[in-house]
């Protein structure tokens, strides 16, 4: 899903919002866990995940042209940990998507 994807379910799923605000709400949020994130705070949304920043330790790497070592510095990378709800969602719908396609190359 595209963040237009986004906009226009929520446009579609809310009548009374119009594609422009669903479009300006979908960016406030967008930029909010980004400056959350930026700032090294922490973001929770229950049942759904957290977003956090983690800091990568320097390391050496190689130029996969020349094959010469380079040294990588250290950085922070954004984190998604999925939540419970769902790893559970997510788990339970690949099953019963296994499921069926196994059942139906049995007929």
């Amino acid at each position: 899903m595209t963040r237009s994807d986004l906009v226009e379910e929520l446009a579609a799923r809310f009548g009374h919002i119009t594609h422009r605000d669903a479009e300006h709400a979908v960016k406030t949020i967008l930029d909010a866990v980004s400056e959350a994130l930026v700032r090294g705070n922490r973001i929770e949304i229950r049942g759904f995940g957290s977003f956090s920043a983690n800091t990568r330790p320097p390391r050496m790497g190689r130029n996969p042209r020349s094959g010469e070592a380079v040294a990588i510095p250290s950085k922070r990378v954004p984190h998604f940990k999925p939540g419970k709800a769902l790893r559970e969602a997510v788990d339970h719908r690949t099953t019963d998507a296994t499921y069926r396609a196994t059942a139906a190359s049995a007929d």
